[in-house]
């Protein structure tokens, strides 16, 4: 399929933004798309008038502009997953006192697409927007362990399995093996795999067919929460994923 090359090139820039990048000199960009820089600042200056890219004033240098939030706001509100987890992700963050999220799979990462934080909670990785790989995270595990095995096997082709910490599975077949223990008990757990001291748990919530559409999740620090704590709170969090999977036609004839 042709590719129009303006709008490629427009959607690279865009793309190399993220939370360690949030601001670029034209230089920069232009050695990081191998493009001239009068062919950057052209599209650069497009950008920026349709609101996507802003320049700050004080150093010259080119961040994402707020259109991008509007336009992303309107994707998040329109997922009805998100209305209508949102009420018992508040709920739960609130009986338990932890950071709550609503993730879903977008190729082969998880993606936030809501957080409520608890009156325990601390200051952790998640952020609406961020990913998150699927192979380290509880969400991901969940969102990936109900699939079809043609859908895992998609999923996992050229997979890199990255380690972020001691505790990181580091390979297929150990992913296949947490994915059937998921599979098994209905929930997934990641622990300290992806941040030291951080234990997350997470159920899918499936649609009318059945297919994990996308996954609740709560974090709770091992400093804070033992494995007792924890086991109550994997009853929780399973029964809301129930009943969220229940409003969206799951079990329903």
């Amino acid at each position: 399929m042709p590719i129009i090359q303006a709008v490629d090139r427009a959607l690279r820039i865009l793309d190399l933004f993220d939370e360690n990048e949030t601001e670029l000199k034209i230089t920069d960009i232009s050695q990081r798309i191998n493009l001239h820089k009068s062919t950057v600042h052209s599209l650069l200056k497009t950008l920026q008038i349709h609101g996507y890219i802003q320049q700050n004033p004080e150093n010259g240098k080119y961040k994402l502009g707020m259109k991008l939030f509007e336009r992303g706001s309107f994707v998040i509100y329109g997922l009805d997953v998100r209305k209508i987890a949102k009420p018992y992700l508040m709920d739960l963050s609130m009986n338990t006192g932890q950071t709550t999220h609503l993730v879903i799979l977008d190729g082969k990462e998880g993606v936030y697409i809501d957080k409520v934080e608890g009156p325990q909670a601390v200051v952790l990785y998640s952020r609406i927007g961020r990913r998150i790989p699927v192979h380290c995270s509880a969400v991901g595990k969940a969102l990936v362990a109900f699939r079809k095995k043609e859908e895992i096997e998609s999923i996992l082709k050229d997979y890199v399995y990255q380690k972020s910490t001691e505790n990181t599975i580091s390979n297929e077949k150990d992913f296949l093996d947490e994915l059937e223990k998921v599979r098994q008990v209905g929930y997934a757990v990641d622990n300290q795999e992806n941040e030291p001291d951080v234990r997350c748990i997470a159920v899918p919530i499936r649609d009318h067919s059945g297919a994990p559409i996308a996954a609740i999740s709560m974090s709770t620090l091992v400093s804070r929460v033992d494995d007792q704590k924890l086991e109550g709170f994997i009853g929780m969090l399973m029964e809301v994923g129930n009943e969220i999977s229940r409003q969206m036609g799951y079990g329903i004839v």
